[in-house]
């Protein structure tokens, strides 16, 4: 691949981005307990979260496309650091809602940092680029959990204030450092629709791609409820200090590398997309329903969130790599994108069951997760397999 300046510049700033995200994920349900947050309260947080950059993602990626690359990515950063720092200055759980939903309304700078580089790459190099910036994300996500355990020492407010100035700095590297991309002569507003209904309903009744969206759901669906009772277990049952919570998600963070990185490859020259997920499914849902039955202290967690990390990573890249497998080369952006959505969908409801189960028994969050990939393990089970994939990929 050809020396790319923008890039590095994107990366770096990913990378703070990243940190600042990383920094503060472990610790926002012990933050939120001191304003009385109950895990339902948590789930509505994530959950306010995620809707909020569900509705956001698409219009900012289209108003980058008639403004620029550069003004939407720069607003998107400073919103972040502006909501870190309302969350680090909160004084009621409101203040705590609005700086969730400020943050995902500008959540939408990881999807404009994909755009500048298809403005600035050429095809056979795209994907290269977008594994580099994956790359600079994941390494942010390894060193801003243990970041936000040492910074918890001080205060459980610390660690929002560096993850805000981590942001503002990101902002100001974009200010001075990134040029815009998108000529404007080029700019115009996109004719399609943000969302359309036909589009997602000829995708799930298609045959190559329908199964593969609703496993795409109940696996983040899973995942999701699973990130809720590891909170909720790590700081109510096990009564585990900021610090190991923050070891624990830097562990999972340098396991998201390896695997991304290597594991992948290995795996599906193994085993193929297929079996891969029921592989994935499987181990999956035995893992997951551990701590109800198994898991008393800080060690033997530790050792499980290690095989989840192993187990979990893979399922994503893979179930999204199976569709777009088994999609036209022109219909690509449509159903990564339908496929998105149904992930942010998943974000929503995966927090919401876990948070309403949390709150009469956190244990009991793990098997009705588990089951949820066990009926993902059943429609792996159905998926079709075409004897000739889709031309033009």
């Amino acid at each position: 691949m050809k020396r790319n300046p923008t890039l590095i510049i994107l990366m770096v700033i990913m990378l703070v981005n990243a940190l600042s995200y990383g920094t503060i994920i472990p610790l926002l349900y012990p933050y939120a307990a001191r304003f009385g947050i109950n895990p339902l309260g948590l789930s509505l947080l994530f959950a306010s979260f995620s809707l909020a950059q569900l509705l956001a993602t698409p219009i900012i990626g289209r108003l980058s496309d008639k403004y620029g690359r550069k003004p939407l990515l720069l607003l998107c950063l400073a919103g972040t650091a502006v909501s870190l720092a309302l969350f680090a200055s909160a004084t009621s759980a409101l203040m705590l809602f609005v700086s969730r939903i400020l943050d995902g309304i500008t959540g939408g700078n990881i999807s404009v940092a994909q755009a500048v580089l298809a403005d600035t790459t050429e095809g056979k190099d795209r994907a290269q680029a977008f594994g580099l910036l994956g790359a600079a994300f994941g390494f942010g996500f390894l060193f801003g959990p243990a970041l936000g355990g040492l910074l918890s020492q001080i205060s459980l407010s610390a660690p929002f204030w560096f993850a805000a100035a981590l942001a503002l700095g990101g902002t100001l590297a974009g200010t001075f450092m990134l040029k815009e991309t998108l000529d404007k002569s080029k700019r115009q507003p996109a004719k399609q629709p943000f969302f359309s209904l036909h589009g997602l309903t000829e995708a799930l009744t298609n045959p190559l791609t329908g199964i593969i969206l609703v496993i795409s759901f109940l696996f983040m669906t899973a995942l999701n409820a699973w990130i809720i009772g590891f909170q909720t277990f790590s700081n109510d049952i096990l009564k585990l200090p900021a610090r190991d919570i923050g070891l624990m998600f830097a562990t999972f963070g340098f396991i998201s590398i390896v695997i991304q990185g290597w594991g992948i490859r290995v795996l599906l020259n193994k085993f193929k997309h297929k079996k891969s997920i029921l592989v994935g499914s499987l181990l999956f849902s035995i893992l997951i329903v551990a701590p109800t039955f198994f898991i008393h202290s800080f060690v033997p967690f530790f050792v499980l969130v290690l095989l989840f990390g192993i187990t979990s990573t893979p399922m994503n890249p893979v179930i999204t790599g199976l569709l777009s497998e088994r999609t036209k080369a022109e219909d690509q952006g449509g159903i990564l994108g339908i496929n998105q959505s149904i992930v942010s969908f998943g974000q929503i409801v995966g927090p919401l069951i876990a948070g309403t189960i949390a709150t009469t028994s956190v244990n009991a969050v793990f098997p009705v997760a588990a089951a949820i990939m066990v009926a993902a393990l059943v429609a792996t089970k159905w998926l079709y397999i075409p004897k000739v994939m889709p031309v033009n990929l």
